[in-house]
C-alpha cells in the first residue's frame, strides 16, 4: 500500500500543516512530524472529514439571496416584516417591504497575531564537505541578480526567495562562528544544517557542529551532500547518525535528513521545503512596529568606507537615522545595505543589513538595541557602564551560597562533560564507565567526545554550555590553556582511567545535596562553675563517657529537661586551650551561655556528611 508524506497531502487538499496534524491528533494517528508517511486508508478518511466540514459549513452559511422584487412574500415573512418594522400605510405596496434583521452583538476584538517572518539558517559541518558549496549554489539560484554597489561587496548573510517565502542564510559557515554568537547570550539561527559529505560520513568536526547545535537546541536538519559522486553512500551517513542517538525519519525517528548535491543542485529544492516546513511548526514571529533588537553577525573596516557591521534585525524596524546602541558604544545609521548590495532606508524582522555608523568595530554576538536620540544613547551607556560595574562588585565580595553551587534544590542536575582521549577504544571505555554513574539525581551529559588533544572550539563550548573538559592521555596546547583561564574552563588531563573516574564522582557529588547526620561524641557532668571576668561562666567538668571536641554541638540538660543548646566554643584542662577531652578527663566548658549549673549534664555532638550510594 503506498504511502504519502502529511505535509504534501496539506498541500494538495490545500490545508494549513497545523490543522492536518490536528485531524491526524483527532483520528489517533501517530507521527514524528509535517514530513511523516501515512497509509492511503488514513487519507481517504482525511478527505471525508475535510468533505463533511465543507458541507457544514456551507448549510450553516445563510442565504443572502435577495428575492425577485415580483415574486409575491408568503405571510409569514410578511408578517415578520409588519411586526419588527414600522407600521406602514395602507396604501403602501407590501412587496416592498424588507425583513430586518436583529442586530448582533460585535465580537470582541481579539488581540491581533504578530506577523509570521523568515526562518534564519546557519551552515555547520566538517571542512571539505560542502557547505560553502550549498550556500553559493543557493545563492546563485534563489538570489535575484544585482549588481553590488555601494560601499560593500560581502555583507555575511544572504535572503533566498523559495516557493515557501523568505529563508535567510547566514553567511559565515562552521560552529565556531554559531558559538561565539552564542556565547555573547544571542541566539540568531532558527534552524542548523548540518552537512556531511556522503563519501565521508561522520567527521569529528561533524560531531562538533552536531553538540553545538544541541547545545543551542535549535532545530537540526541533515544535508547528505555530494550524492552525485559515485562512491556516495548516503545509508551508511543514516547508520552512523543513529550512533550519536539522531535517528532519521525513515528510520522511525524525527531528523530530517535530505540527500544532496551542491553541484548539480540535486535534492535542494527539497532542502528548501524542509526549511520552510520546519519553520512553519516553529511558529516564528516578530512584531515589525514594536521596539528594535538585532544581533552583530560580524564586523569589520574598510579602508574608505570605515567600520562596517553586519546586523540581523529580529525584531521591530531599523530606519537611516536611527541611533544604535552595542554593549558600551553607540552609532548612527548614515547608511543601510541590504544583502544584494543595494542601498534601503528601512529592514524589518529576519533582514540582515551592514550598518554604517559605527566609530568602533562591535563583537560578533553582540545585542543591538536603539534610542530616541544620541542623549537617550549616551545615558543607555552610562547605565551599563554603572550596571557592570556594581556587578563585578557584588561579584568580588559575594561568598557562593549553597544554591549558587548546586543549583536549584529538588531538581534532577546536569553534570556537562567534553571528552578528549588518545584512542577511540580509550574513549569507548570511557563513556561505558560513565554511562553507570548517572543517578536519579544526576545526569551525565557528554555534549563532545573526541580523539585528540582539546581545541579552541571545545573550550567555547564548554564556557557556553558550562562544561567540564576531561582529558585522557592528551594534554591541551599552551593557546588552548590560554584560552581556557581567559574564559574560566577548567581542562583536567589523567594518565590513568581511575583517576579521571575519580573526577567523574566528584564532580557528581557536587551536585548532589550533601546529607548529614548527628553524631554522638561524649558526655561530661558539671561539677563546679568558673566565673571569669571575660569568658562569663565555665563549667568546670569530669567526661564520663566518650569525648567532648571543642566546636562540636552541645546540649545541656538539668533532671530531665534539655535547658541549652549550642556550641562549646572553648574548651580547657588546667590553663591550657585544648581542641579535645577524653573519657576520665577534668576539663573546663566555655558555651558562651552563662546560666550552667552544678549537676547539669553536657552532651557533644556533631554533624557528619554521609557518603551517598
Amino acid at each position: 500500500m503506498s504511502k504519502v508524506r502529511i505535509y504534501t497531502l496539506a498541500r494538495d487538499l490545500g490545508v494549513d500543516n497545523n490543522k492536518m496534524l490536528e485531524i491526524l491528533d483527532g483520528l489517533g494517528v501517530s507521527y514524528k512530524s509535517v514530513s511523516s508517511t501515512i497509509e492511503e486508508d488514513t487519507v481517504e478518511l482525511i478527505k471525508q472529514i475535510l468533505e463533511e466540514e465543507a458541507g457544514n459549513a456551507a448549510a450553516s452559511a445563510p442565504d443572502t439571496t435577495p428575492a425577485p422584487a415580483s415574486a409575491p412574500q408568503s405571510p409569514a415573512p410578511l408578517a415578520q416584516a409588519e411586526a419588527q418594522s414600522a407600521p406602514a400605510p395602507a396604501s403602501q405596496s407590501a412587496p416592498t417591504a424588507t425583513v430586518e434583521r436583529e442586530p448582533e452583538v460585535a465580537p470582541t476584538p481579539a488581540t491581533p497575531e504578530l506577523p509570521h517572518r523568515a526562518p534564519v539558517v546557519t551552515i555547520m559541518g566538517h571542512v571539505d564537505h560542502g557547505k560553502t558549496s550549498l550556500l553559493d549554489y543557493i545563492r546563485k539560484t534563489k538570489v535575484a541578480a544585482k549588481e553590488a554597489g555601494g560601499i560593500t561587496q560581502h555583507v555575511g548573510a544572504f535572503e533566498a526567495r523559495t516557493s515557501k517565502g523568505k529563508v535567510v542564510f547566514i553567511d559565515t559557515p562552521g560552529h565556531e562562528a554559531f558559538t561565539t554568537i552564542r556565547a555573547r547570550g544571542a541566539n540568531v539561527a532558527d534552524i542548523a544544517i548540518i552537512v556531511i559529505a556522503a563519501d565521508d560520513s561522520l567527521m569529528p568536526q561533524t560531531r562538533e557542529a552536531i553538540a553545538h547545535a544541541q547545545a543551542a537546541k535549535v532545530p537540526m536538519i541533515v544535508a547528505i551532500n555530494k550524492i552525485d559522486l559515485p562512491q556516495a553512500d548516503p545509508e551508511r551517513v543514516k547508520t552512523d547518525l543513529t550512533q550519536l542517538n539522531l535517528v532519521p525519519e525513515e528510520y522511525g525517528g524525527d531528523l530530517i535528513v535530505v540527500p544532496v548535491s551542491a553541484r548539480t543542485g540535486e535534492g535542494v529544492e527539497d532542502l528548501l521545503e524542509y526549511i520552510s516546513l520546519t519553520a512553519e511548526l516553529e511558529d516564528l514571529r516578530a512584531d515589525p512596529k514594536g521596539e528594535f533588537g538585532g544581533v552583530v553577525i560580524e564586523s569589520r573596516v574598510d579602508r574608505q568606507a570605515g567600520v562596517l557591521a553586519t546586523v540581523m534585525v529580529q525584531q521591530g524596524t531599523l530606519h537611516v537615522g536611527d541611533f544604535l546602541v552595542v554593549g558600551e558604544g553607540y552609532g548612527k545609521i548614515k547608511a543601510m545595505t541590504d544583502s544584494n548590495g543595494g542601498r534601503i532606508k528601512d529592514a524589518g524582522p529576519s533582514t540582515p543589513v551592514q550598518i554604517l555608523g559605527f566609530s568602533e568595530a562591535p563583537a560578533s554576538g553582540e545585542k543591538v538595541s536603539s534610542a530616541k536620540n544620541e542623549h537617550a544613547a549616551r545615558e543607555l551607556i552610562a547605565q551599563r557602564v554603572s550596571d557592570r560595574r556594581d556587578a563585578e562588585a557584588a561579584r568580588t565580595q559575594r561568598r557562593r551560597t549553597l544554591e549558587e553551587m548546586m543549583g536549584p534544590l529538588g531538581e534532577t542536575r546536569t553534570v556537562n562533560l567534553i571528552l578528549r582521549a588518545d584512542t577511540q577504544g580509550s574513549l569507548e571505555a570511557i563513556q561505558g564507565i560513565l554511562a553507570k554513574k548517572e543517578t536519579e539525581d544526576v545526569k551525565l551529559n557528554v555534549l563532545l567526545s573526541g580523539i585528540g588533544s582539546p581545541t579552541e572550539g571545545d573550550v567555547l563550548l564548554a564556557s557556553t554550555a558550562d562544561a567540564t573538559i576531561l582529558c585522557f592521555s592528551v594534554t591541551a596546547s599552551g593557546g588552548v590553556k590560554k584560552v581556557a583561564d581567559t574564559k574560566g574552563i577548567e581542562i583536567k588531563s589523567f594518565r590513568i582511567i581511575y583517576e579521571l573516574i575519580d573526577e567523574v564522582d566528584r564532580l557528581i557529588k557536587g551536585n548532589l545535596d550533601p546529607v548529614f547526620e548527628e553524631r554522638y561524641l561524649g558526655r561530661a557532668e558539671v561539677r563546679m562553675v568558673i566565673r571569669h571576668p571575660k569568658s562569663g561562666n565555665i563549667a568546670g567538668s569530669y567526661v564520663t563517657d566518650g569525648l567532648l571536641r571543642r566546636n562540636a554541638r552541645a546540649k545541656v540538660t538539668r533532671g530531665r529537661q534539655v535547658v541549652y543548646e549550642g556550641t562549646i566554643v572553648g574548651l580547657k584542662r588546667f590553663k591550657d586551650d585544648v581542641r579535645e577531652v577524653q573519657t576520665g578527663y577534668e576539663c573546663g566548658i566555655n558555651l558562651d551561655w552563662n546560666d550552667v549549673m552544678e549537676g547539669d549534664i553536657i552532651e557533644a555532638s556533631e554533624m557528619v556528611e554521609v557518603t551517598q550510594a
